[in-house]
């Protein structure tokens, strides 16, 4: 059976030269940290990697710090020490977006009584009002804001708010995973203080990520993991070399790309639209309304739960999600579109499509295809049985 792959917010398939580059580096046998000339050779791949972590950014290389992947970076972030100073105020208080990946929401390190949940506005966006009045309060705080949802392909006003924090005298954490290698950013015109990166989710190998300070100096805070002090004492651990290349491979692969992928992808996205409002003309896409990933596509049905239909598109050879892949593998309703004031019986039936690198209009069909027999058949079991 032809098998189509329309999952690429949960994972890209891996890059050609991806794959190239985890290979060439497994023959590299010292230790990154040795100073001998095998361990040079191993460092040399890192630091390359690094510098190309840093110029999709607009940083300098030093600001990198490598991690098994965005959770990680995400959890060593949100501490109270988040690049503070001696000298300068703690952060008191931590601001979530409600719609924010499980590891902003469950990864944090501070106390829940000094957490707050800003609310999204019914298009997926923060509420800045209710941002602006929060910042307002007593206690510097630190926003914790994705770059784009990674359910809904929802982008956020994340240099808007940043702007609101930083006059306030707080800071914002960026999770700008599905931003990257989709749309073109850096720091600075996000307005970000730090940012997380994952290579799986532009093609390249997992277990592979990235801490990115801008404005913060992360060494000051407590580091996550502790031990020989590695990355300039802020992740210990020997660097995984192997991974880190295929991570450096897939960003060149990508930011070669983009200025051509971007728009195809987005056709692409729309036709899929089409296709789903075709066979369901009463389908609710999901951010329509509100700026979106090129790639990404969430959408509801009417009365089909979204279990069964994945069911069923599974079987005809499609793959597709019905939200974050991080949740255990459960089909359970989105906490991002309940923080968007959808009904619970329609956002039961949330399915999200998303396309990458190796998409094609073929794909589409193929979905197309296997997306309006799938309804055709529920619809007309449904009827049978109000019969």
């Amino acid at each position: 059976m032809t098998r189509t792959y329309l999952d690429y917010n949960a994972t890209a398939p891996i890059r050609r030269e991806a794959r190239a580059a985890v290979i060439a580096a497994m023959e590299a046998t010292g230790n990154p940290s040795s100073v001998h000339a095998e361990g040079r050779a191993a460092r040399r791949i890192v630091e390359d990697v690094r510098g190309g972590v840093a110029s999709l950014c607009g940083v300098a290389a030093r600001c990198v710090t490598f991690a098994s992947g965005a959770t990680e970076a995400v959890n060593a972030a949100l501490n109270p020490r988040f690049g503070v100073g001696p000298k300068e105020s703690p952060i008191e208080r931590l601001i979530v977006a409600a719609g924010e990946h499980p590891c902003a929401l469950h990864g944090h390190r501070f106390p829940l009584s000094t957490v707050e949940m800003a609310p999204l506005c019914p298009d997926g966006r923060i509420d800045l009002d209710w941002l602006a009045d929060a910042c307002g309060r007593p206690g510097r705080a630190l926003l914790a804001l994705q770059g784009a949802n990674n359910e809904t392909g929802v982008v956020q006003p994340v240099s808007e708010a940043a702007a609101i924090v930083h006059a306030a005298g707080g800071l914002l954490f960026c999770d700008a995973v599905q931003l990257a290698g989709r749309v073109s950013f850096n720091a600075a015109a996000l307005g970000a203080d730090a940012l997380a990166l994952s290579a799986h989710k532009i093609g390249g190998p997992k277990g592979a990520g990235a801490l990115v300070a801008a404005n913060v100096d992360l060494s000051l805070g407590e580091p996550l993991i502790r031990g020989g002090g590695q990355e300039r004492g802020a992740r210990a651990g020997t660097e995984s070399v192997a991974s880190i290349a295929g991570f450096g491979a897939a960003i060149r692969a990508c930011v070669a790309d983009m200025a051509e992928e971007a728009p195809r992808l987005l056709a692409l996205r729309e036709h899929l639209a089409d296709h789903v409002r075709g066979a369901a003309p009463d389908a609710v896409i999901f951010g329509e309304s509100a700026p979106r990933l090129p790639n990404t596509l969430c959408f509801a049905v009417p009365g089909i739960e979204a279990a069964t239909l994945m069911i069923a598109l599974d079987l005809a050879g499609v793959a597709v999600s019905s939200g974050s892949a991080c949740s255990s593998g459960k089909v359970t309703p989105s906490h991002v579109l309940a923080a968007m004031g959808v009904a619970p019986d329609l956002a039961r039936g949330a399915i999200r499509v998303s396309v990458g690198w190796a998409s094609t209009d073929r794909d589409a069909e193929h979905f197309a295809e296997a997306f309006s027999g799938a309804i055709r058949r529920m619809r007309a079991g449904r009827a049978a049985g109000a019969v």
